[in-house]
């Protein structure tokens, strides 16, 4: 053509090249096609117009679907859309394969797409060559790195080494898949398969176990940092000729042996192997090196998560006593819960220790045995390894025959002399029972740590409050006073750690009143009970309701029952009517407590018909416990009971001192500030009286709750 003649027409050029026209309009569902698309397409060399359903006769219905994808794809991003397509005659035979560009358009009245575009013929593909074995990406590029970002992910999501493999195995290559895969290790000097997807091994025991100096690419992989490419088996065969007899077994036609490298070491080999020729193009060389790396990745954290699992698991088993045998008279449970922590390990502990002979033995023979309860500070395994310490120091200290404020006050002393640096001093909270398997007589002392609950045979929940020091390893001088408790049959005392009741975004408050609710509501054994209060707080969603604090850490838990069955009755957590009691000392030093006692009767008569009853109770216990403390030298001692059937019922509540001084009425006047308790007591009390003792005295008064008609109520 010569400078200034006009530009040839658009078609004329189109078919010098070879190249075809063709519009397609979803809306009409009609395409269009030039002579040449349409020779292409193995129609007549004319301009035709063809409906759909006749244009997708002629293509490979997998590459229909492949058109559908990358036109919707290129209207997003508004991009060209190219596509490789396979051209079918009618009796389905595939007669070339062209490539089609295309602009496509998208009209959101009609919500239809409209396409001009280009078809050219391209080389067609060897048979057994990846583009004759499936269909054809519309952009290998494209293509490409959606695959290695799904690779990525799926890889990067693996826990175990197992589940990486299981991944490496379902990767589907753009392109070109391989017919096997296996994953080589290396254990001291001999090359091992961790992983494998294909035929069987087993047949061929070599391949499991085999030095590091032998001739073959897995083995000169690991040893090099290299990765070897085989393309034909004449290649592998002059290159590897004393283990060519091993892969010659397999009837492969191409190899792809990657090194597995991970923090600049080589941990082993991943092979591909093909059923049909690969020339290993720079591209495939690049998405194989690549799927390599991510491999050695997911296999280094999942080599490492393992390892790190294997450790804790270790550590849990070598920290956490078994409670050995049920002592006769007693039932005992326990249960601990890792929730907190990289290691999935914390400070949380119990333990179950036989104590010594002598005084320590029941009337029938049974020994007495502790039961502790406790939490370091801090979730990690500097904590762990205080614990394990300290649990240690606490059973030599209780073995050696200490009562529980002496192991106590040693075990605060051992911890404070642990401490090392100012910033790293840690301490814990515990406490410890020694019990009376014969009488059910509980002492207990506690360390800054959660009081007991005890369950009452009939369902009837309440905390036991008892005197207390501080945490240990704080003084180590402090003092930690005992208390008594009886724990009566077929009641069941319960000492966790505080994961048991914040966990799940709850506080003290609203976490104790859903373990609460499961105490009250369970029916089954002990073991049962354990495994319905980690399920409240810690199973599924459906079995708990998150706190208001939805931003709490987790901490971990531990959960020790201590159940004394009556006699005759089988390991249970019984629901029967009998009496419920309940004992409390209010010391002259620790007035607090007297709230502590209110409380204390408001949960032994969280049922009782009559609100307005349970607060003249209330009121009347106020008064007599401040009464002892104001008008003696001395401590109270609370006690309270109830008997009978629900709606037939008689509460009991009694208050002791060692004062041989005796309540007499006054007549106070309108501004004296006392004088009013027995005027309360003889108003508001069904029955009420003084009992002289030995020693001191015991004011008592009950209330019914059968009769209605004349219920006292305070003012």
């Amino acid at each position: 053509m010569r400078t200034g003649e006009p530009l040839p027409a658009v078609g004329d050029v189109l078919t010098a090249l070879a190249t075809g026209l063709w519009h397609w309009d979803t809306a009409t569902e009609l395409v269009t096609v030039d002579a040449e698309a349409a020779r292409l397409l193995g129609l007549p060399a004319e301009t035709t117009t063809l409906t759909q359903a006749q244009a997708r006769a002629r293509l490979h219905p997998v590459d229909w679907n492949e058109i559908t994808g990358v036109v919707a794809l290129a209207v997003s991003e508004q991009t060209l859309a190219e596509v490789r397509i396979r051209i079918m005659d009618e009796h389905g035979r595939i007669i070339r394969v062209v490539r089609s560009r295309s602009k496509p358009t998208y009209d959101r009245r009609t919500r239809s797409f409209r396409l001009i575009g280009t078809l050219q013929e391209v080389t067609e593909p060897t048979p057994g060559t990846p583009a004759g074995r499936s269909a054809v990406t519309g952009d290998w590029r494209r293509s490409r790195e959606a695959f290695l970002l799904d690779a990525g992910r799926a890889l990067a999501e693996a826990r175990s080494t197992e589940e990486v493999l299981r991944v490496a195995a379902g990767l589907s290559m753009p392109g070109f898949s391989p017919a096997e895969l296996a994953v080589f290790g290396v254990q001291g000097d001999q090359l091992t398969v961790i992983g494998h997807h294909g035929p069987e091994l087993s047949a061929e025991p070599p391949f499991t176990q085999m030095p590091l100096e032998t001739d073959y690419p897995a083995a000169e992989v690991v040893r090099t940092g290299r990765a070897i490419y085989l393309s034909t088996p004449e290649q592998y065969r002059s290159r590897y000729p004393v283990t060519w007899p091993l892969a010659a077994h397999y009837d492969r036609r191409s190899w792809a042996y990657l090194p597995l490298t991970a923090g600049g070491r080589t941990m082993g080999t991943w092979l591909a192997v093909f059923s049909y020729p690969v020339a290993f193009t720079p591209d495939e060389r690049a998405v194989l090196a690549t799927v390599a790396r991510m491999l050695a990745q997911a296999l280094s954290r999942a080599g490492a998560a393992e390892t790190e699992r294997a450790l804790t698991d270790d550590l849990q088993r070598s920290m956490l006593p078994t409670l050995g045998p049920q002592i006769p008279g007693m039932r005992v449970a326990a249960r601990y819960v890792p929730t907190g922590g990289g290691l999935q390990v914390g400070g949380d502990w119990y333990d179950m220790i036989p104590l010594p002979g002598g005084t320590s033995r029941t009337r029938d023979g049974n020994r007495r045995f502790a039961l502790v309860i406790g939490d370091v500070q801090g979730h990690d395994v500097r904590a762990a390894g205080l614990m394990a310490q300290l649990r240690i120091a606490l059973r030599a200290y209780a073995s050696e025959g200490h009562r529980p404020d002496a192991v106590l006050s040693r075990a605060s002393r051992f911890l404070h002399g642990m401490g090392g640096e100012a910033a790293d001093l840690r301490f814990a909270t515990c406490l410890y029972v020694e019990v009376d398997p014969a009488t059910g007589v509980l002492e207990i002392a506690r360390a800054g740590h959660p009081d007991p609950a005890i369950r009452m045979a009939d369902g009837t929940v309440l905390t036991r409050p008892t005197e207390g020091g501080l945490p240990l390893g704080i003084d180590p001088d402090a003092d930690y006073p005992t208390s008594r408790i009886l724990l009566e049959p077929d009641e069941t005392m319960m000492l966790c750690t505080d994961g048991l009741i914040e966990t799940g975004g709850h506080d003290l408050e609203t976490g104790w009143r859903r373990i609460r609710t499961i105490l009250e509501q369970h029916k089954g054994d002990l073991e049962e009970l354990a495994d319905a209060l980690v399920q409240g707080v810690h199973g599924p969603s459906s079995h708990h309701t998150t706190g208001p604090l939805a931003d709490r850490r987790e901490d971990d838990i531990a959960v020790l029952l201590l159940c004394r069955p009556s006699e005759g009755s089988p390991d249970a957590v019984t629901v029967q009517p009998p009496v419920r009691r309940t004992v409390l000392a209010v010391a002259q030093t620790e007035p607090e407590r007297v709230a502590a006692a209110r409380q204390q009767l408001r949960e032994l008569l969280h049922d009782w018909a009559y609100p307005d009853q349970v607060d003249s109770a209330v009121l009347l216990l106020s008064e007599m416990l401040t009464n002892v403390l104001l008008h003696t030298d001395s401590d109270a001692l609370l006690r309270a009971e109830v008997r009978g059937e629900k709606g037939d019922r008689r509460m009991r509540v009694e208050v002791t001192d060692p004062s041989d001084d005796l309540p007499h009425r006054r007549r106070p006047g309108e501004l004296a500030s006392s004088g009013r308790g027995l005027l309360l007591i003889e108003l508001l009390a069904h029955a009420w009286g003084v009992d002289p003792q030995g020693e001191g005295k015991t004011i008592w008064f009950e209330l019914y709750e059968s009769d209605d008609s004349d219920i006292p109520v305070a003012p």
